[in-house]
């Protein structure tokens, strides 16, 4: 079975995790095929945004925790190689070119969590459910922290981790997380409208506009307006 579906609608490609009898659960797999199909869609010039979803009754569940046996000291190489593609899989959905919207149903927990918000902007329906719950495995939720913590504040953020606290849709919209809450049936629609008003956009702008809004979020204010006062000036160049 290929637990990664790709389709095209139009000048938007739609990502779908296929493993459904899973949760969608990131094995190495299921990782590998996200990096290397999110890769794929930002080197293709015909593709202009991307929604990333999951098959079956969640989004994804995190990390396949089946997979930890074999992930011991005794196995040091296949220890660091799946922590650096992990690492490498969270942090691509911000530095893509092109923009992303996740649609998130169900089950959106540990690294599945992360992949969520770590999207451009996302869809959530009435039945998601929203967490960290590695602490209650005695698992630390390093690689997810970074983008949880940016996004929300700090004491939630920790009772999030500490305590694995799950939060449902009407919080995720309510703390500025999800921007649409949406029924089920019409979620992956809505994630596809998102994406094909992006793809009207010229895609240089776009791409200089994702890039920038990610850039300045970690400057101080005089270097943010520096680099804002450059691509301005670039961008101007290219207008005919």
């Amino acid at each position: 079975m290929t637990v990664l579906l790709s389709e095209d609608r139009g000048a938007v490609r739609v990502l779908r995790m296929n493993r459904p009898r899973k949760h969608n659960a990131l094995n190495t797999e299921l990782t590998a095929a996200l990096l290397d199909a999110m890769l794929a869609a930002d080197a293709d010039e015909s593709v202009r945004a991307v929604v990333l979803a999951g098959e079956g009754p969640s989004f994804c569940a995190g990390a396949d925790i089946t997979e930890f046996a074999d992930l011991t000291p005794d196995n040091q190489a296949a220890v660091l190689h799946r922590a650096e593609l992990t690492a490498r899989t969270q942090a691509l959905p911000q530095q893509l070119r092109k923009p992303i919207v996740s649609v998130v149903w169900g089950a959106a927990l540990g690294g599945g969590a992360g992949l969520a918000i770590g999207c451009d902007m996302m869809v959530v329906t009435a039945d998601v459910r929203f967490g960290y719950p590695e602490l209650r495995h005695s698992i630390v939720p390093a690689i997810v922290m970074t983008g949880l913590q940016r996004q929300i504040g700090r004491k939630l953020a920790f009772e999030m981790i500490s305590h694995g606290r799950l939060l449902d849709s009407a919080e995720l919209v309510g703390i500025g997380l999800a921007n649409r809450l949406v029924d089920r049936e019409q979620a992956l629609d809505e994630g596809v409208e998102i994406a094909t008003r992006w793809a009207a956009a010229a895609p240089m702008a776009m791409a200089a506009t994702k890039d920038l809004f990610y850039r300045v979020a970690d400057l101080p204010v005089d270097q943010a307006m520096r680099a804002g006062r450059d691509v301005n000036a670039i961008m101007r160049g290219f207008r005919g």
